[in-house]
């Protein structure tokens, strides 16, 4: 089976959030797929091993907020490489409580609210078929699709996502790869070798620093 085929179906890029009495959690995902015109039914895919899909599954409710081509890297980075268990993703005049969930107030193109309808058991991850009770449109902005992500801003596809693939290696020079969120340094592509950058280097995707890249041999 070739894989690659796979990179060549379309995605959006999104953030899904939810609250558990005063915790606010959320994280990035890229398959949401409307089912449903009457009575709108999505569907959305959760890792299981994401804080977040354990905090839907317990409250049955969640926003998904649409990325746009303008949103911040940082904003990336904190949702889609950080775990909600351990940090607090919405930082205090960056989101407002809408139907008391926490809706970000920048780089979305609009944002959704529903209630889950049911869960599917996919092996490593979760489909969520929810119902949309509220969607509100808050910009112009285009829509950041997973192409643009990965061929404009050059970000990486984390590992717990449905759509990672392992890269495959065409050289002997080290390759490094950040064991937070999965992006590869390679030096046979990059000007500095790995060894060379500067202490200060960071992680072009997450932002962690040199000490969490390990080598990965695979030749």
């Amino acid at each position: 089976m070739n894989s690659e085929l796979f990179k060549d179906m379309t995605y959006g890029m999104y953030v899904v959030s939810s609250c558990d009495e005063n915790k606010r959690v959320g994280c990035i995902i890229n398959t949401a797929t409307q089912i449903t015109s009457n009575d709108p039914l999505i569907s959305i895919s959760l890792n299981k091993e994401n804080y977040t899909n354990k905090v839907i599954k317990k409250t049955k409710r969640l926003a998904l907020m649409i990325l746009s081509e303008d949103a911040s890297k940082e904003v990336i980075s904190t949702f889609g490489y950080q775990s909600s268990k351990e940090e607090e993703k919405f930082k205090e005049g960056e989101y407002e409580i809408k139907e008391n969930l926490p809706i970000l107030k920048k780089g979305i193109c609009g944002y959704m609210i529903a209630e889950v309808n049911k869960v599917l058991d996919c092996g490593t991850h979760d489909l969520f078929l929810c119902l949309i009770k509220k969607a509100e449109k808050v910009s112009k902005s285009f829509p950041m699709s997973y192409a643009y992500y990965h061929e404009v801003l050059k970000g990486a596809s984390p590992k717990k996502a449905p759509t990672f693939i392992e890269e495959k290696r065409e050289s002997d020079k080290p390759v490094y790869q950040c064991i937070i969120c999965g992006h590869i340094y390679d030096d046979s592509k990059e000007p500095i070798a790995f060894e060379k950058l500067p202490d200060s280097w960071v992680c072009p995707t997450c932002k962690v620093g040199k000490r969490m890249f390990k080598r990965i041999d695979e030749t």
